[in-house]
């Protein structure tokens, strides 16, 4: 098959809604919503391989430590292991008592008991329960009226009611969603909502929640914005109901739509850090957040350091952030373009370092976010010469990965400015070897055993310092994670990758491993040898050996 000439005979041209004094296109967004984290649930069932409860339970507590006080947990009465996780959660007393867990369940009286079991004991909760309302799903999947698809709802409302007033030690707050809602008949979305709150009877003290999913986004985000609208302007209760938005990006709209559902009246968001979710994904909470921060309206959520926060994300969802992913992404600090250099390089000169932000190109300080300003400077460097890393992967098989080409990229600009001219490929290099390879002061590795029983690794590793020969010895999942647990230092490893150089008997491996010292600024190593472990091994003392220089020149 082939796209249709007349794709009007397929698809139907979603109709705008009829506001013609809608309020929401000259409004801003100057009041923070209540933010909610559905990574652990909506991120998670998109993820190819499911999180385990390890990496759930370090994904929790970096969005709690982001500041999240609203995340959603688990779907407990779908699996065991989400069950299991919530009673982790609550037993082992991993929940911040500021911070309330949410649980979603389909509208079913036995799911529904089965997720008031998983949460018993919980200070606070939020229960979430939704059914599906749109035209096509009420005809197609359940073959029930609109009346069938209220009494769902509301007998699911009345279910939760009772369950609640049987664990009156949980501070309960309930959560209604009309799933599908963007497809849905906007009086018939506000009928079936009505009926719910009509259940719960919500006051302005106790308010419950009805989120409003772009479940799949069908429309462009101002007509979502009009839905928003409409809603807050029909439902009732209004001054009980914080209105929720849940945005999915099949149209590459999320944000956008988010942010005039926000301006459209809407009082809290739901999504993940960088936008995971099924299919195109999420909202990406970070972006949303950190717009609003370059409006001058802090979000409530702290990414100073968004890249160890990133470095979580990654290694948690098995899936990596895009290099142009706003305000995270590798490259999205860095220009090529050699007007846009000559402008950056202007703003930077001419910025008032107390003063509004005014850096040509650049919508917000990297240093507000934890970025340094490396990937900034890269544009003073190569671009247009060639390129540093085409020429050593071209002459000697070596790929940098891409932080440790803005690293190196510092290096070979001092020497160019230092020498004003281009260097070539076997300078190129020997700067390479001079600042990587042959970083093995204060400490040299001499030999290593390695020894692999179980899972686990033990290493033992000789060093030479200073004329004096130490023995370390550490224990770890993985021979990486043994030698930095025998380090004499607090080093954490950010980054790690590997490739061969050549192939048949005379290929080689080559390491590169990206560490922080002591929380500092990340810092690179490089290690080539025929064994890979080996070259790991020397990345990582090429690794700690920089950063440590860097760390006493810093001191001194």
């Amino acid at each position: 098959m082939s796209m249709l000439k007349d794709p009007s005979s397929k698809y139907r041209a979603f109709q705008p809604i009829d506001i013609p004094d809608r309020q929401w296109p000259s409004r801003t967004i100057t009041e923070v919503p209540v933010w909610c984290s559905s990574d652990l649930r909506d991120g998670n069932q998109s993820l190819i391989e499911p999180m385990d409860p390890a990496r759930k339970l370090r994904f929790f507590k970096t969005l709690v430590a982001v500041g999240l006080k609203q995340i959603e947990v688990a779907f407990p009465s779908a699996s065991q292991t989400d069950f299991d996780f919530v009673r982790t959660l609550i037993e082992d007393g991993h929940i911040p008592d500021d911070v309330t867990i949410q649980v979603l369940t389909q509208a079913r009286a036995d799911l529904i008991e089965r997720t008031f079991e998983s949460v018993r004991g919980a200070k606070k909760a939020i229960i979430h329960v939704y059914n599906a309302t749109a035209p096509s799903f009420r005809r197609i999947v359940f073959k029930q009226d609109k009346q069938g698809v209220t009494d769902i709802a509301v007998n699911a409302a009345k279910l939760i009611k009772e369950l609640a007033a049987k664990q009156p030690e949980t501070e309960w707050t309930f959560q209604y969603s009309p799933e599908i809602f963007t497809s849905t008949e906007l009086d018939f979305a506000v009928q079936v909502c009505d009926a719910v709150l009509d259940v719960w009877e919500p006051t302005p003290e106790n308010k419950v929640i009805l989120n409003l999913p772009a479940t799949v986004e069908v429309s462009t985000p101002n007509i979502y914005a009009d839905q928003i609208e409409w809603f807050c302007r029909h439902i009732s209760r209004r001054d009980s109901v914080l209105v929720s938005l849940h945005t999915h990006n099949d149209r590459g709209t999320g944000v956008a739509a988010t942010e005039l559902g926000l301006m459209a009246g809407a009082d809290r968001v739901e999504g993940c850090l960088f936008g995971n979710g099924e299919r195109t994904g999420n909202v990406d909470l970070v972006n949303v957040a950190l717009n609003m921060y370059t409006q001058g309206l802090h979000p409530g959520l702290d990414f100073s350091d968004i890249d160890a926060v990133r470095k979580v994300v990654e290694e948690c969802n098995q899936l990596p952030v895009h290099p142009r992913h706003p305000y995270v992404g590798d490259l999205v600090h860095t220009a090529f373009s050699g007007s846009h250099q000559d402008a950056i390089r202007k703003g930077f000169s001419q910025q008032d370092p107390n003063g509004i932000w005014e850096v040509p190109y650049l919508p917000i300080d990297p240093a507000d976010i934890g970025r340094s300003y490396e990937a900034v400077i890269r544009v003073n460097s190569q671009s247009g010469k060639g390129g540093i890393t085409y020429l050593l992967e071209q002459e000697y098989g070596i790929s940098l990965p891409r932080r440790m080409q803005i690293e190196f990229s510092q290096v070979v600009q001092g020497e160019t400015d230092r020498l004003g001219l281009e260097l070539t490929a076997a300078q190129i290099h020997g700067l390479l070897e001079k600042e990587y390879l042959q970083a093995t002061s204060p400490y040299a590795l001499i030999r290593h055993r390695l020894q692999e029983e179980n899972g686990t690794s033990a290493v033992d590793v000789e060093v030479l310092n200073q004329g004096n020969t130490l023995h370390w010895r550490g224990l770890g999942k993985g021979p990486l994670e043994a030698l930095v647990a025998g380090l004499p230092v607090g080093l954490e490893i950010m980054d790690y990758h590997e490739h061969a150089i050549g192939s048949g008997t005379n290929a080689k491996a080559a390491a590169y491993v990206e560490v922080r010292l002591d929380g500092g600024r990340p810092v690179h190593g490089l290690g080539i040898d025929e064994n890979l472990t080996t070259a790991s091994f020397r990345a990582l003392f090429s690794a700690l050996n920089r950063a440590l220089r860097q760390a006493e020149a810093q001191a001194a």
